[in-house]
């Protein structure tokens, strides 16, 4: 395996300089043996499992593999200098407008004598948590708790530093954890999490649908490929229930995925929140969409220096993969654990609904140069064809009945 790092590499640069974007910084040492070490072990559990493993197994491992994996290892990941940039980096007003959707929730649980609890999911930098928190201390609505869920300690110690520069006065509130807490009541924010879940791919061919699997290129023991099997378990249903829906869609050569730890995830929250809201916010599609005729790839992703590509086998464990979000998945698994469905929109409209134009408005009274930063910033978050129509929110409530600000507007719940 002594130059398949090399060769990858290579592959990687030839497939960004076609694509026309450009060069790349080659990783630093440190990176590069992580990568490899990461790589045997993905290449020894290849050999373990007879030959392949499914590619939920491979996505597990390049994205979560303790201390090696893409999320878990000391790579910066977000941001300019990373591989990819979120809403709460593009602008301190995306916080804000979740801030107007926390403090209507907050009002509902002060009614009925309940203290607000924020629970967030890989809150990345800290950067949301620190401006969410500034703007709850503005408009008097902090909560008792802000949880903040992550499994990387490289990240959670950058939460911390992010927080201690921004106010330290919130570190009491403020407590991380690795898993979920026995019960709570208030807003679960789940911002770019569900599009790094693991996702089983399959794929059509003439005669049956096949579970596509990574395995080692036969000509070349140094490298990994795709290989097939025959579809068991729940991915059979799960994509025979596909076909039932969306049938027409999947002729030969049709391939896309499937997130099987949706039902389980969403589970897990439905059964320690009490009373609140769990925002879901990343790129995805309603089922229809996401499995269209035309979408004959699926919506498997890269990211590497924030250039985009899809060759998920190239660098494991220095590159990110991601899924868009089949969001009829979600809301379903979420109606079976007796949650539901508070609205779903794109992210445009759940940031105006949460009163986008009235906070840029307050904060246009800034000279030139901040007001025409400020505008930017507002055309990524909204504009279609930047985050605005390809983000959407899903809310998902318990034991609220009062209609939410954030799916006021152009809500297509009737979508899913």
């Amino acid at each position: 395996m002594s130059d398949a790092y090399i060769r990858q590499l290579e592959s990687l640069k030839q497939v960004l300089l076609a694509s026309g974007l450009g060069e790349i910084v080659e990783p630093d040492e440190s990176a590069i043996k992580r990568h490899k070490e990461l790589y045997a072990i993905i290449i020894d559990r290849i050999q373990q499992g007879g030959g392949q493993i499914s590619f939920a197994d491979y996505m597990h491992a390049a994205l979560y593999e303790p201390g090696l994996g893409y999320y878990v290892s000391g790579l910066r990941k977000f941001g300019e200098g990373g591989d990819f940039v979120t809403a709460p980096e593009i602008s301190p007003l995306f916080a804000q407008c979740l801030g107007n959707q926390v403090q209507q929730v907050y009002r509902i649980l002060e009614k009925q004598g309940t203290a607000l609890t924020i629970l967030e999911f890989g809150p990345g930098t800290g950067i949301l948590a620190a401006t969410l928190l500034e703007y709850l201390q503005q408009i008097n609505c902090l909560p008792e708790k802000y949880y903040m869920l992550e499994v990387s300690p490289t990240l959670m110690q950058r939460q911390k530093q992010t927080l201690m520069e921004s106010n330290p006065e919130w570190l009491h509130r403020v407590q991380w954890l690795q898993a979920l807490p026995k019960s709570f009541s208030g807003i679960v924010i789940a911002n770019e999490v569900l599009d790094a879940m693991p996702v089983e791919v399959f794929q059509f061919t003439a005669n049956a649908p096949e579970q596509a699997c990574i395995g080692i290129d036969s000509e070349d023991p140094d490298q990994l490929s795709w290989c097939t099997q025959a579809l068991t378990g729940d991915l059979a249903k799960r994509v025979a229930m596909l076909g039932d829906q969306c049938g027409p869609s999947f002729v030969d050569g049709y391939r896309s995925e499937v997130n099987l730890w949706i039902d389980p995830w969403i589970k897990s929250i439905a059964d320690i929140i009490d009373t609140g809201l769990v925002m879901l916010i990343d790129y995805g599609y309603p089922r229809r969409e996401y499995y269209h005729a035309e979408r004959t790839s699926g919506t498997l992703m890269c990211y590497f220096q924030h250039r985009a590509h899809d060759n998920a086998l190239l660098l494991p464990g220095l590159q990110d993969i991601t899924a868009y979000v089949d969001f009829t998945a979600v809301a379903l698994a979420a109606v079976a654990a007796d949650m539901t469905v508070a609205g779903f929109v794109p992210q445009a409209q759940f940031l105006l609904g949460c009163g986008l134009d009235r906070l840029l408005s307050k904060q246009m009274q800034q000279d030139p140069v901040a007001q025409a930063a400020l505008s930017q910033q507002v055309k990524r978050l909204t504009m279609p064809g930047e985050m605005g129509e390809r983000f959407k929110v899903l809310g998902l409530s318990k034991q609220i009945d009062e209609p939410l600000i954030g799916f006021s507007i152009a809500d297509q719940t009737h979508k899913l």
